[in-house]
């Protein structure tokens, strides 16, 4: 029983059986007869239930404020909001009051109340933790989150709650592999020191600069090493709504995205933001609607006004428009994938503002919108997003950053922010908490599947056209390096895209040959090896060092006609001298 005697608590939209769920609305409140699946596992796990947390009324907000049950205040200065609509439970978490609290998400509300109250949220993949049981907001976009003190916390717990549910028709399994995955490895981000490449006596000519092409005494420079370090896309410019403090809180943390080892990429959000703009403005709106009809046309007093006035907007969007926005959407996904592609995830501000609970009540709508920026998109696009704790603003109060990536990438972002809050100055939560533990003393909940390493040498490295072959598996960059001298490599013709065949010469009249290593889990890796077309085949490579790896090898006859290149040293750097075009690094390394 993993989570035997943990206390934890859920947002009060969240059914257990024989306790009221209010969905913050007296008016509306019922007794339900049977338990959440996501709650029953975390009980099952040996989790003890302590309570239900206050939220904005029928999860419709980003701010804490639309409850009759009170306000919940920041729990840092009781001025500020604690954000929404997942307040209480985000309140509880940062109390220190227990170590982890269910909320939910649908535009941001399991990561605005993480990032205001200096505490962990996960927003897992959409339907890998079954909603039913869940009262919908937007049932199509619902996600189940989790808020915890702690990355580890909030993996552990997401993956106890999280298995597929047979009568839930959104819920989803994870593909094969899928939590295998894990970001670009970084430098050593304790000591700051950059991974060193393997040796290379032949290709020696790095050390002063070389291109990648033969030069004229016959030395072959090799070429650059890929960049190995993951890509975080940011906002290239971002709108603080004049607030300088956060904007100064958001270049400290990006120093400390720096110190990760990361490589920051600027990137241009305007598509994003028009997906964003289709959640509330666009026919999502009645989805809040249909959940609460019947109230709405009965008893529509009994709803908080601002929420009311809100979900009163699906009046004015009818079936034609339901299909147009969906048309829409989908052409700005494909878009927005494009934009993604050379980035290994979106590193974003939780929110560009923190308002205080005045201004909110006289610009409860505005202000709200605000607060959405950076959130309103992700669970249209089918993203996952990780909020993490970040360097305070000057005035002491939090100001999170929340990483963003597409569907399935829960535990690559898990891993990513263990590295995150082991550089986090300040510890979780409100002061005299325990600080953020070593990642390595807290390993994440997610499977570590058994790998084959595989040595790629064409048209499969990083950037290239078939790299996505390996990614899409799961497949992880582990290093450069370079075969034992025993290989010749040639440019096979007529293949696209275009390919070399590398053979090993039984007369040792062969070069090293650069070649990237990649981990791939076991069970993606038979699918990979049926892609892989004749001549071509997988067999086993003998490296510089000595090793032994699987790798790509090919027929002999399929050489007689083909082009010898195994003077540059690598079928990069053959790219990079035959089209000048091909950059010896490629562009998303």
């Amino acid at each position: 029983m993993p989570l035997l005697g943990v206390p934890f608590a859920i947002k009060d939209n969240i059914d257990v059986a024989g306790l009221p769920t209010t969905v913050a609305c007296p008016e509306f409140s019922w007794t339900p007869e049977t338990t959440a699946p996501a709650v029953q596992r975390l009980l099952d796990a040996g989790a003890i239930l302590v309570g239900k947390t206050n939220l904005d009324q029928f999860a419709t907000g980003l701010v804490g404020t639309r409850s009759p049950y009170g306000i919940v205040p920041n729990v840092f200065d009781p001025r500020y909001i604690s954000g929404g609509s997942s307040s209480g439970s985000a309140s509880v978490v940062a109390r220190g009051l227990v170590p982890f609290a269910l909320g939910t998400d649908t535009a941001g509300s399991g990561r605005v109340p993480a990032g205001f109250n200096n505490i962990v949220g996960l927003k897992p993949t959409r339907g890998w933790i079954s909603t039913r049981g869940v009262f919908p907001a937007c049932r199509t976009l619902d996600c189940v989150s989790v808020f915890a003190l702690t990355v580890a916390d909030a993996a552990l717990a997401t993956s106890v709650a999280a298995g597929p549910d047979a009568i839930d028709g959104y819920s989803r399994t994870p593909p094969p592999g899928a939590l295998t995955r894990r970001l670009p490895a970084a430098p050593d981000t304790c000591t700051g020191a950059a991974a060193s490449p393997p040796p290379d006596a032949r290709l020696r000519a790095i050390r002063s600069g070389g291109t990648g092409v033969p030069s004229g005494d016959g030395d072959v420079a090799a070429p650059k090493l890929p960049d190995t370090r993951p890509r975080l896309g940011i906002p290239a410019t971002p709108e603080w709504f004049g607030d300088r403090q956060a904007a100064a809180a958001w270049e400290r943390a990006l120093d400390q995205a720096r110190a990760t080892g990361a490589v920051l990429v600027p990137l241009d959000f305007s598509l994003l933001f028009e997906v964003a703009a289709l959640l509330y403005q666009g026919p999502w709106v009645a989805e809040r609607y249909a959940a609460i009809e019947s109230l709405i046309t009965t008893q529509p007093e009994a709803i908080h006004p601002v929420v009311r006035g809100i979900i009163e907007q699906a009046r004015r969007h009818d079936a034609v428009s339901v299909f147009r926005a969906q048309y829409r959407l989908a052409d700005l996904k494909r878009t927005c994938d494009a934009l993604t592609a050379s980035v290994d995830a979106l590193l974003v501000p939780t929110a560009p503002t923190l308002p205080t609970i005045a201004d909110v009540l006289a610009n409860p709508v505005e202000i709200n919108s605000r607060l959405g920026t950076w959130t309103n998109f992700v669970n249209l696009l089918d993203g996952c997003a990780l909020a993490l704790p970040a360097p305070f603003r000057d005035d002491g109060l939090p100001a999170g950053v929340t990483l963003i990536a597409p569907a399935w990438s829960d535990a690559a972002l898990a891993a990513f922010g263990q590295t995150w809050e082991h550089l986090t100055p300040q510890p979780p939560g409100i002061a005299g908490l325990p600080p953020f533990p070593d990642p390595a003393a807290t390993p994440l909940p997610f499977p570590s599947a058994p790998t084959v390493r595989l040595a790629v040498v064409g048209a499969h490295l990083r950037g290239l056209p078939l790299n996505h072959q390996l990614t899409e598996r799961g497949a992880v960059l582990v290093e450069q390096t370079t075969t034992s001298p025993d290989y010749r490599l040639f440019a096979l013709p007529g293949t696209v895209p275009p390919k070399p065949g590398l053979v090993k010469t039984p007369t040792g009249d062969g070069a090293p040959i650069v070649v990237e290593l990649w981990d791939m889990p076991v069970e993606a890796f038979g699918s990979f090896v049926a892609l892989v077309p004749p001549p071509l085949g997988i067999g086993t490579l003998t490296l510089a060092d000595g090793r032994t790896v699987k790798g790509f090898i090919c027929e002999t006859w399929a050489t007689a006609d083909a082009r010898d290149i195994t003077d540059y040293g690598g079928w990069r750097a053959f790219l990079a001298a035959t089209n000048p075009s091909t950059p010896a690094v490629p562009a998303n390394a």
